[in-house]
């Protein structure tokens, strides 16, 4: 669980909240209406710009930047390190009855692959063909979330509109002008708080994930490659190390 994104959502609403909770009532700010503009309004025009299938699937996505903590870089260091020195010992064929523990799909590929018998630049092509595709899928999630994030405010002056059209059919009389204001002011809160509060900056940590995920999978790249070209856990361990800042490398005694 990310706590980070957790933290900033609870900070971030609860300012809000408490904000508004000192001038007036919160359910001043709660207007069916205006809410069914926006959230409808934003989702409909996603459908309209984007397949349903990947509009569908950010849900999972959006679920990456509450519940998704990617793994250490210096565990999977250690684990190379491991798989080096029993390949090295034991030979290539040693390290097939551990793919089964292996999670990481993307890992296990890699090593079944060198198992295999495959040469070093099929391994490659492979993993890379495998990366190629991940990146468009995590580009076309944050993507979506950013472009949600960029209906949202325009639904909000959308629905500002309609309420400031209804107001002035009522003009005659003026006790509703205040009410029929704040109403439509409403529709610009809810449109600028979805937008700046939950999908831009959830689309920015969605393209963060990215970075460090496809950082990731280029360690594991590489310390497949080395252990298929059989290189020393020695010279495995340096190139390996050389992805982490010089602080958290991990140097085996």
């Amino acid at each position: 669980m990310d706590l980070a994104t957790i933290i900033g959502l609870v900070l971030s609403f609860g300012l809000v909240v408490s904000g508004i909770m000192v001038g007036s009532s919160i359910f001043v700010f709660v207007d069916v209406p205006s809410a069914l503009i926006v959230f409808g309004g934003t989702i409909g025009c996603t459908l309209v710009n984007y397949p349903l299938a990947q509009v569908l699937a950010v849900v999972g996505v959006i679920k990456k930047t509450v519940f998704t903590q990617g793994e250490n870089p210096s565990e999977i260091i250690t684990r190379f390190m491991d798989y080096a020195n029993r390949a090295r010992r034991e030979g290539i064929l040693s390290l097939e009855p551990m793919l089964k523990e292996i999670d990481d799909d993307y890992l296990r590929k890699g090593l079944q692959l060198t198992v295999d018998g495959l040469e070093p630049a099929t391994i490659e092509n492979i993993l890379d063909t495998e990366v190629s595709y991940l990146e468009q899928r995590h580009e076309t999630g944050a993507e979506i979330v950013a472009t949600m994030g960029a209906f949202a405010p325009a639904m909000g002056m959308i629905g500002t509109v309609i309420g400031l059209v209804q107001m002035l059919q009522s003009m005659s009389d003026p006790s509703t002008i205040g009410p029929a204001m704040a109403v439509a002011l409403i529709t610009t809160f809810y449109g600028a708080i979805l937008a700046n509060l939950v999908f831009l900056p959830m689309a920015g940590k969605l393209k963060n994930r990215s970075k460090e995920e496809l950082l990731t999978r280029d360690l594991i790249k590489e310390g497949i490659l080395a252990i298929s070209k059989g290189e020393n856990p020695r010279i495995i361990e340096e190139k390996l190390n050389s992805f982490l800042p010089p602080k958290v490398r991990q140097v085996t005694k």
